[in-house]
């Protein structure tokens, strides 16, 4: 497939509560169980030399991913968790199933930009299918910041080749509805492949790169301190 192509996804563009929107979201959970983006994810953390205690995920939504994540990892230690959206949509419920895991959890409305200008520091930055959003003149100049501020970062996003662009014209058979359909192939399209996400971390950086193809749909990125 050709470069990447970014253009705006129509969740992005709804309001949290429309019917179409709570559709997509429940499409999102099954996405991304079949892309198996939680085990990417959960086996990047394990791999970490140091585990974190204070987390940033970008690009929360609804917060059940991380919160099927926290899960599974079933740390006893008290961890310090920033949900950073746009317009989280996450519930008292949510909130409150991370409290019983020994994670305070707190909900930010921002956009990452917002939060990286304010220069706030985390052990872990961890974001599932967010960074396709932004071209890359934006990710250099997000990755140099981040690169300054967490000591690791870890990405599952689309990865962009034939037969994950096939994949997205099948999801009508599992019951997806035209925005999810839409928006998995303007994903698609906008996602990474081979080193491009490595190739936008900053060249100065003294963070030991990781990125690898995450089974058939997805492209994993993980960046941590050599120290």
């Amino acid at each position: 497939m050709s470069g990447r192509i970014v253009e705006p996804e129509l969740l992005d563009a709804l309001p949290g509560d429309d019917p179409e929107a709570i559709h997509s979201r429940r499409d999102l959970r099954r996405l991304n169980w079949w892309m198996q983006n939680e085990k990417h994810l959960l086996s990047g953390i394990n791999g970490l030399k140091h585990p974190p205690t204070n987390i940033v995920e970008a690009g929360s939504g609804d917060g059940t991913f991380m919160l099927s994540l926290a899960r599974r990892l079933g740390w006893k230690h008290h961890v310090s968790l920033t949900l950073l959206d746009m317009q989280p949509v996450i519930s008292e419920a949510t909130l409150a199933a991370f409290g019983e895991l020994g994670w305070d959890a707190t909900v930010r409305t921002e956009k990452i930009q917002d939060w990286l200008k304010k220069g706030e520091l985390a052990d872990l930055m961890l974001a599932n299918l967010f960074w396709h959003h932004f071209k890359d003149g934006e990710l250099r100049e997000c990755f140099r910041k981040i690169s300054e501020r967490c000591g690791a970062f870890i990405a599952c996003e689309p990865r962009r080749w034939l037969p994950a662009h096939v994949s997205t014209r099948l999801l009508w058979l599992i019951g997806c509805n035209g925005v999810t359909r839409h928006d998995a192939r303007v994903s698609v399209n906008a996602g990474f492949r081979d080193r491009e996400l490595s190739a936008l971390w900053p060249s100065e950086s003294k963070m030991r790169l990781k990125e690898y193809p995450g089974g058939w749909t997805s492209q994993v990125f993980v960046a941590e301190t050599e120290i």
